[in-house]
């Protein structure tokens, strides 16, 4: 097998300001507080002689890298973004932001909010609006029927409630 690998599809750029703060504040604390200590670690490990087989330089160098990778990464990410600050003009369909309280088959209550593929795994309750149960839900209304296709397989979904408050 060879080393191709099809080109993944890159995520929505849709953030909400909590999303993109936390962004910020991830970026932040990389380039002003982590790397300057990573650096002057490895400074101070290179000044003791002999880099070859000198464990905290090889690692304090390959800790370097994995900062400096998060830190591009995270820079491209929030260049292209679009923050969503306003809600929606019709508040009875769902869009991105918004919090639903969905009903399956078995009358249990599911709590979601739709967000953008960069936060999605910071809350509990938070989805991505890339998901198939997120693409299955913009656009509808209250009492509504949702059909999404699961790894378990097809579930039905009743629409209980739509809100675009935070929580």
């Amino acid at each position: 097998m060879g080393r191709w690998r099809p080109p993944r599809i890159p995520g929505s750029k849709y953030i909400t300001p909590e999303g993109h703060a936390r962004l910020e504040a991830e970026l932040d604390q990389l380039w002003r507080h982590e790397r300057p200590k990573v650096c002057q670690a490895v400074s101070e490990a290179a000044a003791q002689g002999d880099r070859s087989e000198n464990a905290e330089y090889i690692y304090g160098k390959k800790q370097l890298r994995a900062i400096d990778s998060r830190v591009r990464f995270l820079r491209s990410r929030l260049d292209g973004m679009t923050v969503v600050r306003q809600r929606p003009s019709d508040l009875q369909r769902v869009f991105f932001g918004a919090w639903v309280e969905l009903e399956d088959e078995g009358g249990e209550l599911h709590h979601y909010r739709i967000v953008g593929p960069d936060e999605f795994d910071r809350e509990p309750g938070y989805i991505s609006m890339d998901s198939p149960l997120a693409k299955a839900l913009l656009g509808k209304r209250l009492d509504d029927e949702v059909r999404v296709e699961l790894p378990r397989g097809a579930t039905r979904f009743y629409l209980v409630d739509i809100r675009y408050d935070s929580e």
